[in-house]
């Protein structure tokens, strides 16, 4: 049997995702050995307009010219993966979204009439059908190998679809949210990073996007009960917050930051983020 045709390209990103297939070290050389890497530019020179068995995206569709490319690639490709939080959810940058695009557009470049760029930064779905996607900023390795393995022996991948607060009692890790009082977006987060900010004493960043029924205005009720300052729905505002179920808290929460001369920061671990509406 032909070994599949895999691509792995980018859209608007920093590249982290694919390098998290570089990542994978000892598992290379054998899926070099059962896929045919025919499309990588962070690892090869060699270049192909497909058609692909399998295509890796990585980023938002932020420009004419990606919304223009991603249809076509489309068209080449048997099997389509999303990876990262820009290719699934919009990503950092979809907080333009809520903005003046021009405004900020003008505020970054020094000729902001030489960039073209679209209103909105959306994730693939938005454009093409995706059969697959794998979250998280960057993505998890291992989810990684776990597709691929079952794209090659043709099975069902087993990708995890539960709250990062499980994997926290899994690995015996006190709960930020209950003793410490940090907000904390785990209970409604997919996991797959390992609880890797509540390891280090941090609240979940929700950077893998929401788990499917995700309790947001439960969540949200109770940490605005709970904490001492305003400033929940800005936690939503972050590497996932145009996913829909995100999508409401954080539209509140970048009320009166949309545009370039706010110059304001709405990470959930940066003072600036204590202010806002609950």
């Amino acid at each position: 049997m032909a070994a599949p045709r895999v691509g792995v390209v980018k859209m608007a990103s920093c590249d982290g995702c694919q390098l998290t297939l570089l990542d994978l070290e000892d598992e290379l050389l054998a899926l070099g050995e059962r896929f045919e890497l025919v499309e990588f530019p962070e690892a090869t020179s060699r270049r192909s307009n497909g058609p692909y068995d399998v295509l890796l995206v990585e980023g938002s569709i932020s420009t004419p010219e990606q919304a223009e490319q991603i249809v076509e690639l489309r068209e080449r490709t048997k099997l389509l993966v999303t990876i990262g939080a820009c290719a699934t959810a919009g990503g950092i940058q979809a907080l333009r979204n809520w903005g003046d695009e021009p405004a900020w557009r003008a505020a970054v470049y020094p000729e902001a009439d030489l960039i073209e760029s679209l209103a909105h930064a959306t994730p693939v779905h938005e454009y093409v059908k995706v059969d697959a996607e794998l979250r998280g900023c960057p993505i998890d390795p291992g989810q990684l190998l776990e597709l691929l393995t079952a794209l090659r022996v043709g099975r069902r991948s087993q990708l995890p679809d539960e709250a990062v607060c499980l994997e926290c009692k899994r690995l015996g890790r006190v709960c930020v949210l209950v003793a410490d009082g940090a907000p904390c977006l785990g209970p409604l987060t997919q996991t797959g990073c390992g609880a890797l900010c509540p390891g280090y004493a941090r609240g979940c960043y929700a950077c893998f996007g929401p788990r499917e029924q995700a309790n947001v205005a439960g969540l949200g009720r109770w940490l605005a009960a709970e904490r001492s300052g305003p400033g929940v729905d800005r936690l939503f505002a972050g590497f996932t917050g145009w996913a829909p179920p995100f999508r409401e808290p954080a539209s509140r929460a970048m009320r009166g930051f949309g545009t370039a001369e706010a110059g304001v920061s709405v990470h959930p671990g940066d003072s600036d983020a204590e202010g806002g509406d609950p």
